[in-house]
């Protein structure tokens, strides 16, 4: 028996419209999730919240239709750590996708080598207090003394305000990191002020990626991705510019389809896409961000 959806959800945006930008050739959505199906992949007990449906094949019909060529995979908060889901999707894509998995401090060597050889690249730690009970710095550290022969990174989530007592951990992690959507700023404050450039300082001084993504989780007075609006969130990209300006060799893009838990509005995936060229204004930028940057963490020595 399947579980009701939680209240409120918005499901992820049916038929969205084709691109205006032209990804390049090679572009890589560097996160995105599946949920289920329920029926096939049963969420996890300890879960909060109960998604809609979202599968491999409507992620694949959605990366054909925006012009996307690979895909990396993270691990839904409702499925714990069971990466069953993930895994299927992964495997079905062939070499065009890799995976973020979720682990426990007592996973097996082995367990490890299996989910790296089926194309797992990396773990997530989910430092949002809403979406997890908690996240114990010791089994963490665990984690990733376990992950990090395999050449693995850590993706890490949280929000902009945790980072100061957060970071002196973050720092002491002993393999590659990377943010999840800019370490979600408040775009209220200042892009110059004390918050983000503190969030600026710590990707500057450690081993660390950042995706510029998920403006529609991040926005404030928009205007949204919705009926035509190719120039949206507005508030969200002088921040986004930044971070590309700053360091461009070391950001990611990626859809966060099928954007989970989103309270106010469902974008329009395609309209998602024409804001990349908003953030990344040169072609040198775009292709770091959407294809070389991508490439060299979850595809070295391959070419797009």
């Amino acid at each position: 028996m399947t579980a009701p959806k939680t209240p409120g959800w918005l499901d992820w945006y049916a038929n969205p419209s084709k691109p205006s930008f032209a990804l390049p050739p090679g572009t890589v959505d560097a996160h995105c999730h599946v949920f289920g199906p329920q029926a096939e992949f049963p969420f996890a007990p300890e879960r909060k919240y109960t998604p809609c449906d979202a599968s491999k094949d409507q992620l694949f019909a959605l990366r054909d239709h925006l012009g996307i060529s690979r895909t990396v995979i993270v691990q839904a908060t409702c499925h714990g750590a069971d990466n069953s889901a993930m895994l299927d999707a992964v495997r079905a894509a062939g070499n065009r996708a890799r995976g973020i998995a979720t682990v426990r401090p007592d996973v097996s060597e082995a367990e490890l080598r299996r989910l790296d050889a089926a194309g797992v690249r990396g773990v997530r730690f989910n430092f949002v207090k809403r979406l997890v009970e908690a996240s114990p710095k010791e089994d963490l550290t665990t984690i990733a003394a376990k992950v990090a022969p395999l050449g693995w990174h850590i993706v890490l989530y949280f929000e902009a305000a945790d980072l100061p007592e957060l970071e002196g951990f973050f720092s002491s992690l002993p393999t590659p990191l990377v943010i999840d959507h800019m370490g979600r700023p408040d775009v209220t404050k200042p892009v110059g002020g004390p918050e983000f450039s503190g969030f600026l300082r710590f990707v500057g001084s450690n081993d660390v990626w950042v995706k510029v993504s998920c403006p529609e989780r991040l926005t404030v007075t928009g205007p949204a991705a919705l009926d035509g609006q190719r120039h949206a969130y507005t508030d969200v990209v002088p921040f986004a510019r930044r971070v590309v300006a700053e360091f461009g060799d070391r950001v990611l893009w990626g859809t966060d389809w099928p954007h989970p838990n989103l309270k106010n509005h469902m974008p329009d995936d395609g309209l998602l896409v024409d804001y990349v060229p908003t953030i990344a204004t040169t072609a040198e930028e775009r292709h770091k961000l959407l294809v070389g940057n991508p490439m060299r963490l979850y595809w070295p020595g391959e070419t797009a």
